[in-house]
């Protein structure tokens, strides 16, 4: 949730993030951070450089949680819970990825700890996840499926 806070500041997004109003704002700071409006023997020449990939990267990350975007994928992420089962998964802080049989992978952002105990000493951990951590938690089509659909 950090990341997601994070971003949400740096965009202004107050509560619910709109992509119109998103774009707008991606637009505004892309034109203030771009690196080609400094000159590389400026100093801000480098600050504006990770600048404008944090921006790229939370713009993308953004749009991903959106909930016109998730609105627009509901019925694949459905089928993927439904249907596949889990292959794989990683926990780290307090985000679960978790890879489906299908090959799908998911990020699930708040899941602590000690519900993520619960999920991998569980006998049925679908089961336990249908219950539990898919429509629990903000979740995300996890960077790695993104880049494999783009490639």
């Amino acid at each position: 949730m950090k990341r997601v806070n994070q971003y949400k500041k740096l965009f202004n997004v107050e509560k619910e993030i709109d992509l119109k109003e998103l774009k707008t704002s991606y637009r505004n700071l892309v034109k203030e951070w771009h690196p080609d409006k400094f000159r590389e023997t400026d100093e801000k020449h480098a600050e504006a450089e990770i600048k404008s990939k944090e921006i790229i990267d939370g713009y993308h990350f953004l749009v991903s949680i959106a909930p016109q975007t998730r609105e627009a994928n509901l019925e694949e992420y459905n089928r993927t819970i439904s249907e596949a089962g889990i292959a794989d998964y990683q926990h780290k802080g307090n985000l679960l990825e978790i890879s489906f049989t299908n090959g799908t992978t998911y990020e699930y952002f708040g899941v602590n700890k000690k519900l993520f105990i619960k999920f991998i000493s569980s006998d049925k951990q679908v089961r336990f996840a249908k219950r539990n951590i898919y429509n629990s938690f903000l979740y995300r089509k996890s960077k790695k499926d993104l880049e494999l659909e783009t490639a």
